[in-house]
């Protein structure tokens, strides 16, 4: 486990996955993060490459070529190099092999990077392309935050807490079925910007929305003024899910999105691929801070 922390965080990382796995507030003794408890969902925060979400009959054709993937990918299995950079930063590295290339055939370099900044905790991604074509990918963030927050004193449960979106009024719900996208959509309305949490909401699966205009969202609740602040850029789908009946909220960024129930399992016509030209980066970010 690598370990960063200043006055204000304490922050654990497994290289497993360069998985977020722990988010304390020293001054709250709050831990922001998810306990990764199996009997509900073992994962804490996985980062989602090269695909987001599901493939249609987990496969995809590139170049004449069938290949398998599983669902969000393989980046979240493999175990990357950590380097300590400073006590307040530290960066994770993976690269392609022979066993990523049996079913992604694309020479990559994937690196994240974690760095504190006072009270906030800012996550970079890094895809370089070291081959001589188009590198094809999708990636995302799937970080789960501990719903009820727990503190010494504290009492509140799942549904004393809500989502605060910093634009949105309502939002375009794009339904799965079986994981992938159907045609079938649904509003959820907010109440001045809020998303109550409750056990029901999840009941059909994850809440999945293209190109909302919001660039933060807030997890508050009714019982205390704590909470946890979620900002991104640059990613043009967004996905919110918890387990049923699981003590968490997952807020998902993402460049790309789970194949529609009618695509043709091509890789270069994906929605949401991004296309990135030989020696070429590519970066996207997200912010954390407690309050």
């Amino acid at each position: 486990m690598i370990i960063i922390e200043n006055d204000h965080l304490y922050v654990a990382i497994h290289p497993k996955g360069a998985e977020l796995q722990e988010l304390r507030n020293k001054h709250t003794g709050i831990n922001h993060l998810w306990s990764g408890d199996p009997n509900f969902w073992g994962k804490f925060s996985p980062i989602l490459f090269p695909i987001v979400g599901t493939l249609k009959d987990n496969t995809y054709m590139y170049n004449g070529n069938e290949y398998t993937l599983p669902r969000h990918g393989f980046a979240r299995d493999r175990t990357f190099i950590a380097e300590q950079l400073s006590p307040v930063a530290a960066t994770f590295t993976l690269k392609d092999d022979a066993e990523t290339r049996i079913n992604y055939p694309f020479p990559f370099k994937l690196e994240v990077h974690y760095q504190l900044d006072d009270d906030q905790l800012t996550c970079r991604y890094t895809v370089s392309n070291t081959g001589e074509s188009d590198l094809l990918f999708s990636l995302g963030a799937h970080p789960a935050f501990a719903v009820p927050m727990e503190m010494e004193g504290m009492s509140a449960g799942y549904e004393d807490h809500f989502l605060v979106f910093d634009r949105s009024s309502q939002l375009l719900r794009y339904k799965l079925n079986d994981g992938l996208i159907s045609e079938t959509t649904a509003v959820v309305e907010l109440e001045q910007g809020r998303l109550p949490l409750s056990s029901s909401l999840f009941s059909e699966d994850a809440l999945v929305m293209k190109g909302i205009p919001d660039t933060e969202i807030r997890i508050e609740s009714n019982m205390h003024t704590h909470g946890l602040s979620f900002r991104w850029e640059g990613f043009p789908f967004f996905g919110i899910w918890a387990a049923p009946g699981a003590p968490f909220v997952c807020l998902e960024p993402w460049c790309g999105i789970a194949d529609s129930v009618s695509h043709n399992k091509e890789l270069v016509e994906k929605e949401g691929v991004e296309r990135l030209p030989p020696g070429d980066m590519w970066t996207r970010h997200w912010l954390l801070k407690p309050f």
